[in-house]
């Protein structure tokens, strides 16, 4: 009987042992089964959001790569620093260009042509996108301009233009009419001394020798006093532009004739306000005595005229640096540019200067 309880006993114990590890093992099919089902679902959490990172990722770099497009590297080489005018152009153009999101590699020709020759050579080797240059004198860049044109580089003439046949070699000129400018100075001339007798002589600053503003503002004042022939040259120097050379060249007029010039027509302001001075130091009184014209309307020559010293200034707008990188841009996106476009200019006279002269921003 005992035996048989004891055989009883331990058959019980063996099914309990049994349906104990049974339950286990569906406990860890189960945590198994759970634990990769959280693992499957994670993966397809993950699955499902990698296209998403990477649309993101791919959106981010077509943006920095449209930013890197647009960006455009452009070559900059400027006459010089010759004059209050120069500056003014010089900062606006090197403004536009920044301003625009575009890099400026820049280059100060010193007025030396083999400077801005050296510069444009530079620019191609650093493959800009385009070069922007004034040249100091009207010839001698056709071997450059060719070099450039071979590298796929456009060029824009700022300023001043260049006397050279073959009119592929740039795209567009942006600037003054500067042999407008010279009318201008002439048609004044008329007009103001319409009622005066006999012979009027006139003396003339020229810029620098072989550039199109001294060019063009020579040819330009000649044409109009050609119908005018009481209004006679009788010396023409060149002062280069500068205040400095103004004021030289215009004590050897005085010393040589001072006491018949009537008129003083100089190509820029610069060399104007040089002028103005040896001719007070001569004894005698500019705008009065000496009829004064230049040529750009800096600030300096309306501080000249408010101070009765000057008589007129012809404006050369020096600002056109934004719509010179608007031409830029249009070439750069296929847009056929004209050859030449002008910018708007006015004159200002001794009698208008107080009222303009604290809008004047260079």
């Amino acid at each position: 009987m005992k035996k048989l309880f004891k055989g009883r006993v331990i058959l019980f114990l063996a099914l309990l042992l049994l349906l104990m590890l049974s339950a286990c093992g569906n406990s860890n099919e189960e945590g198994s089964a759970n634990t990769d089902d959280n693992n499957n679902a994670e993966n397809n959490n993950n699955t499902m959001n990698e296209p998403e990172n990477n649309n993101n990722e791919e959106e981010a770099a077509e943006e920095v790569e449209a930013d890197s497009d647009d960006q455009l590297v452009i070559g900059f080489s400027q006459v010089g620093a010759e004059s209050e005018w120069r500056t003014a152009n010089t900062a606006s153009i090197q403004d536009a260009i920044t301003d625009a999101g575009h890099e400026l590699q820049f280059s100060d020709g010193q007025q030396q042509q083999e400077n801005q020759i050296s510069a444009i050579r530079s620019f191609i080797s650093q493959e800009v996108d385009a070069i922007v240059f004034s040249p100091v004198v009207e010839t001698g860049f056709e071997t450059v301009m060719q070099e450039a044109k071979d590298a796929g580089i456009p060029i824009f003439l700022a300023d001043r233009a260049v006397d050279i046949e073959d009119d592929s070699l740039w795209v567009t000129f942006l600037g003054s009419d500067f042999v407008e400018e010279g009318r201008k100075a002439a048609r004044w001339l008329v007009e103001e001394m319409a009622d005066h007798d006999g012979e009027i002589n006139i003396v003339e600053l020229q810029g620098t020798v072989g550039s199109a503003p001294a060019i063009d503002r020579k040819a330009g004042f000649e044409e109009v006093l050609e119908d005018h022939p009481q209004f006679v040259i009788t010396q023409s120097q060149t002062g280069d532009f500068t205040r400095t050379d103004g004021k030289e060249v215009m004590e050897s007029f005085l010393r040589s004739d001072g006491d018949n010039i009537d008129v003083l027509y100089s190509h820029n302001d610069d060399m104007a306000i040089g002028a103005i001075q040896a001719i007070e130091e001569y004894g005698l009184k500019p705008a009065e005595d000496i009829i004064v014209i230049g040529v750009d309307a800096v600030k300096g020559a309306f501080e000249a005229m408010v101070a009765g010293k000057m008589n007129v200034t012809i404006e050369c707008n020096p600002q056109f640096g934004p719509q010179l990188v608007e031409l830029i841009e249009d070439h750069i996106g296929g847009e056929e540019l004209p050859k030449r476009i002008a910018v708007e200019e006015d004159m200002y006279t001794m009698d208008q200067a107080a009222d303009l002269i604290d809008s004047r921003q260079y």
